[in-house]
């Protein structure tokens, strides 16, 4: 009898301590969200929602530990450069039921959420012809600026924008231009040539019209650069601007009129290739040009993104930007998906970007539109011909804009080359990890957040995002 009562305690206890487990483990599960995106597009921002578990020890090989008390940067968004071309192909390239989709998809909480664009004052060279706020006949100036306009933006990118903001009010805005007009210059062309120094302080004013009128059509301007691309002449339209020329500049000229205009747009400079950090770095070195200026763009067709945390390192209180990278018409979208995600949605956070931009939102089949002289194999997010086509770009930041809102901030997470990826901490306290498997098999991972683990697979040559609530 005695033995018969020991055996039906211990079972008794054996049970209690199993529904106590199983409690346990009911209280610490976590309603996942998880995309992917595969190489070969067999998967396409899948949304996969799951229910995991949290664990008091590792069940994987592979352990990512995310410390969400370590905090970075705060973020200001992912997304694309909205050109005069990309905005006249939704206008006019679409049916509005078309268009409100688009629209809703990219820039709506319920779609991917973009949150930040980067457009051109004048022309790009993704708009189908050249012009500047203040295009006169050859041998005329203008030096009170009495002819400033932006009606050449008013048919396709203001409509464009408005709605957009209609949408997403807290849509931020950069503005960047290509060139100044054509009479400032010294060569007195669009592409090329230099701002004469005679022209500095109406090309200051040039800037604070183009502010204040596009507050008159209801647009704020977050930040603008000085100078799209200042080291390359080869672009059309486009202007050489040297560290020199945009420290002068700024700090005798543009930060002046600003300030005495009232004016809190940022200020941000080089928006260049990362293989010239010294650029940046001489301007941010001079005082009287710093006090005006937010910090420093970059792109990527040249150098090493580790280059924005030198950066960063020598002027810590200057905020870094990604602001453009483009993907090609003779690209592979795995290749691409893989360079991009790698390089930079992770690489450019992890060095302190708080900005990650794409080069451009839109395109037609053939590439266009685009001016005599600019770039004819750029390949939008997305190709609209007669409908709309999600190309690899859209992916890229998809991955990131869907779950990593305006005001999350960049956490710690553990260096582990085989899985390249980035963490981050949403204002609602959600978990954010973006990870990359390059390998040609799936693996299982298991994510240390605190003193527990979360575990889950990686499908094997894709981009994953796993949003975890705490």
């Amino acid at each position: 009898m005695r033995r018969f009562i020991g055996q039906l305690l211990i079972l008794i206890f054996a049970f209690c301590v199993s529904n106590c487990r199983t409690a346990n483990k009911q209280k610490a599960k976590a309603d996942v969200k998880l995309l992917v995106t595969s190489f070969d597009k067999s998967s396409l921002l899948k949304e996969i929602d799951t229910t995991l578990v949290f664990e008091d020890s590792a069940s994987s090989t592979y352990v990512l530990v995310v410390d969400t008390t370590q905090k970075f940067q705060e973020i200001d968004d992912f997304g694309f450069a909205l050109t005069g071309g990309s905005a006249q192909l939704i206008k006019n390239g679409l049916l509005k039921v078309q268009k409100d989709s688009l629209l809703q998809d990219l820039f709506s909480a319920n779609g991917i959420g973009v949150s930040y664009i980067r457009i051109s004052m004048g022309a790009s060279d993704l708009d189908d012809h050249v012009f500047s706020y203040s295009d006169l006949p050859k041998g005329e100036k203008d030096l009170r600026l009495e002819k400033f306009s932006i009606a050449p933006d008013k048919e396709n990118l203001l409509p464009i924008l408005k709605e957009i903001l209609t949408i997403n009010p807290d849509l931020k805005i950069m503005a960047i231009p290509w060139s100044a007009p054509s009479w400032m210059k010294t060569n007195d062309s669009s592409k090329g040539g230099s701002l004469k120094l005679e022209f500095y302080k109406v090309y200051a004013t040039y800037f604070v019209n183009y502010i204040k009128a596009m507050e008159g059509e209801g647009i704020k301007i977050e930040a603008i650069t000085l100078q799209n691309e200042p080291e390359n002449p080869n672009n059309n339209p486009s202007m050489l601007m040297n560290e020199t020329e945009e420290a002068l500049f700024v700090k005798q000229f543009l930060g002046p009129a600003f300030r005495e205009s009232n004016i809190k747009t940022k200020v941000v400079v080089f928006d260049h290739n990362a293989d010239h950090p010294a650029y940046p770095l001489a301007i941010l070195s001079d005082k009287d040009a710093a006090q005006f200026i937010d910090g420093s763009a970059f792109h990527l067709y040249l150098g090493e993104i580790s280059a924005l945390s030198k950066v960063h390192e020598a002027q810590p209180n200057k905020n870094i930007y990604f602001t453009e990278q483009w993907t090609g018409a003779k690209g592979d979208f795995g290749g691409d998906l893989s360079w991009h995600t790698k390089n930079v949605v992770i690489g450019a956070t992890q060095n302190w970007a708080k900005t990650v931009i794409e080069w451009n939102l839109a395109s037609d089949s053939n590439f266009g539109p685009h001016t005599d002289g600019g770039c004819t194999e750029c390949l939008g997010a997305i190709t609209i011909d007669k409908g709309v086509k999600k190309n690899v770009s859209y992916y890229i930041i998809a991955h990131a804009s869907k779950y990593v809102k305006p005001g999350s901030v960049r956490i710690k997470s553990s260096e582990n080359v085989a899985f390249p990826h980035v963490a981050f901490l949403t204002p609602e306290g959600t978990a954010v990890l973006i990870i990359l498997n390059e390998a040609n098999d799936p693996a299982s991972i298991s994510l240390k957040i605190g003193t527990k683990f979360i575990s889950t697979n990686l499908a094997s040559h894709s981009v994953s995002t796993i949003a975890v609530p705490l």
